[in-house]
This record gives structure tokens, C-alpha cells and sequence, in this order.
């Protein structure tokens, strides 16, 4: 009978069990990473800074802007360059519709953006969080069927006016896809409940 060689077994394990100890700390560096990079972007969004921050918008894919949390085909998506200046458009858009009413978004992108990007500082948002949807409502989040190696912060009031029992919440979702070593900005979706 032939003697049974583990060894190379035995490195395969190892090298599984090394991959699975790693893991964590890589997911833990990305999260890290991206938790800061998003406090950049909050900054420059609620200082109405898009130089600074197209310098955080993928190249190729451009920016996309959802109104709600599900990412839609009528998103409107810019490009780095478009976004330096979007503020200061006084182009008419279609961002989609309203929940319930169905009526179009149609807005100059600094109305769009008073009504859903930066509508209440999320800089002081209670809660974040990191590929967690805090924000539950009947929308779907299709993050990662858009984008599959996306990994996204998320910025979550619970409620303002208590009468209101927790359905006047808002969340903000960042969304980064990495290239050749940078994480770089795809997404902004603005989240709240809906009918």
C-alpha cells in the first residue's frame, strides 16, 4: 500500500485558513478607507464644492444620481467633468418621478440637489453605516445589482418629528466602485420613506 502524502494538502488548508483570517482586516481597510473618503465627500456636498469633489468621481463611469433608493435607468449620471460645474446649470433635468404622485422630477440640478442630496446635513447624521441599509422603506436597494463590486456608506436620520413615528427618515447612500487601486464615487442615493 502507498503511503498517503498530506503535505500539500495540509499547505492548501493553510493557505485557506490564511485567506480567511485576511479577509476581514482587507474588508476592514476598505471599510475604514471608504468611512473617510465619505466624510470628504459629506463635506464638500454640504460646502457645494464640486471641484473638489469631481476629483472623487470615477473617469469612465461619471456620477450617478438616484432620488430614491432604488437605482433606476432614469437616474441622471454625469461625468467628472460636467460635475465641476452642475451647480451653476440652468438645464432642466428629469431625475426620475416623484413616489406616489408619478409626476417627473424636472429641476436645475441645484434645485435637485436642495430637495435630494443634501437636504439636511448628513455630516450630523445619528446613525451610519457601512453595505447596511439602515433606511427601511418599500423601495428596493439595488446597489449591488448595478454595480456588483460596489461597497457603499450609508448616512441615516431615524426621524425628526416624533409624531410623525420614524416615517420622516432620510438616508444618504455613497457608493464606490475601485479601479487600479482607488475607490472612486459612482453613485449618491438619497433615500426616504415612501408611499
Amino acid at each position: 500500500m502507498k503511503p498517503v502524502h498530506l503535505f500539500p494538502i495540509g499547505i492548501l488548508l493553510l493557505g485557506t485558513m490564511i485567506f480567511l483570517i485576511r479577509a476581514p482586516f482587507e474588508s476592514s481597510d476598505i471599510q475604514t478607507t471608504l468611512e473617510t473618503r465619505s466624510l470628504e465627500i459629506l463635506n464638500f456636498l454640504k460646502n457645494k464644492d464640486f471641484v473638489a469633489l469631481s476629483q472623487f468621481v470615477d473617469p469612465d463611469k461619471g456620477l450617478r444620481f438616484s432620488p430614491y433608493g432604488t437605482l433606476a435607468a432614469s437616474d441622471q449620471v454625469f461625468s467628472k467633468e460636467a460635475i465641476k460645474n452642475l451647480l451653476q446649470e440652468r438645464a432642466v433635468y428629469e431625475f426620475g418621478v416623484y413616489d406616489g404622485s408619478g409626476f417627473p422630477i424636472q429641476k436645475t440640478f441645484a434645485e435637485y440637489f436642495e430637495e435630494f442630496v443634501y437636504d439636511v446635513d448628513f455630516m450630523k447624521a445619528p446613525k451610519t453605516s457601512f453595505d447596511r441599509r439602515l433606511g427601511q422603506g418599500n423601495t428596493l436597494n439595488n446597489i449591488f445589482d448595478i454595480y456588483p463590486t460596489a461597497h457603499y456608506t450609508e448616512f441615516h436620520f431615524p426621524g425628526f418629528d416624533p409624531q410623525y413615528e420614524g416615517m420622516d427618515w432620510k438616508s444618504l447612500r455613497l457608493i464606490f466602485e475601485e479601479k487600479t487601486g482607488t475607490w472612486y464615487l459612482v453613485g449618491i442615493a438619497h433615500d426616504q420613506w415612501t408611499i
